[in-house]
């Protein structure tokens, strides 16, 4: 049975079809078109694969791929990761001065919410070696 559809769908796509594109007006034909589903889905691949192969080429030949999301030249990466670098170390130093900042207030201000440390230190007395 399988041999039997196989057959049946190659026939299908080998019939030959006529297109045929007439002015309405006089009825005259325009251009007539000799066709089969074959050709047509190769007509289609074809373009398709050439679509796609010149936008591809468009974007890797042409400055376009630097607006691709992501791409960039290696340079600009690593400037891009210097800079990351550098800005989180100056967010951090500010955070460690304004806090410093906000301490010193509260102590000149008399505002001693800040808990201190009232634990009594034992210090070791030294030994006094006898030589």
């Amino acid at each position: 049975m399988a041999k039997i559809e196989t057959q049946t769908t190659l026939r299908r796509l080998r019939n030959r079809y006529r297109l045929v594109v007439m002015n309405d007006d006089t009825y005259e034909e325009v251009v007539t078109f000799k066709l089969s589903r074959l050709s047509v889905y190769i007509g289609l691949s074809v373009v398709f694969v050439l679509l796609v192969s010149f936008t591809v080429a468009l974007l890797v030949l042409t400055p376009l791929k630097f607006y691709i999301p992501g791409y960039g030249s290696r340079q600009s990466r690593t400037e891009l990761q210097v800079l990351k670098i550098r800005t989180d170390s100056l967010e951090q130093s500010i955070r460690l001065k304004d806090q410093y900042l906000d301490n010193i207030r509260k102590v000149m201000t008399g505002n001693t919410s800040i808990p201190r440390d009232t634990n009594a230190i034992s210090v070791p007395k030294a030994e006094i070696s006898n030589d």
